[in-house]
């Protein structure tokens, strides 16, 4: 897993100061390593006092599908961008 990012950090910290166990900080920030899906995650805390565990548990493999689903939007659209060239322009000729 990639290290965590300066967002991540400050999520991690939101956490902990809202008295969640550092292992659950710890675990949710390590799948949370970006700055987009902690500040997904922070947005999403900052609507709430305190919630249960299963529901940070749960937003957080929302915000990784989500982020997913976007990744895989943006592999096919470079894979029909190289069918495009590769239609318009065919095999390189060198």
């Amino acid at each position: 897993m990639k290290e965590k990012s300066p967002k991540s950090m400050e999520l991690y910290h939101i956490m902990l100061d809202r008295g969640y166990p550092e292992e659950f900080c710890d675990i949710v920030t390590k799948n949370l390593n970006t700055d987009w899906t902690a500040n997904r995650m922070i947005g999403y805390l900052s609507h709430y006092k305190k919630l249960p565990l299963g529901e940070i548990a749960d937003e957080m493999l929302a915000i990784l599908s989500d982020r997913n689903q976007i990744m895989q939007k943006h592999e096919v659209e470079d894979a029909n961008a190289k069918w495009n060239v590769f239609l318009n322009e065919g095999f390189d000729s060198e």
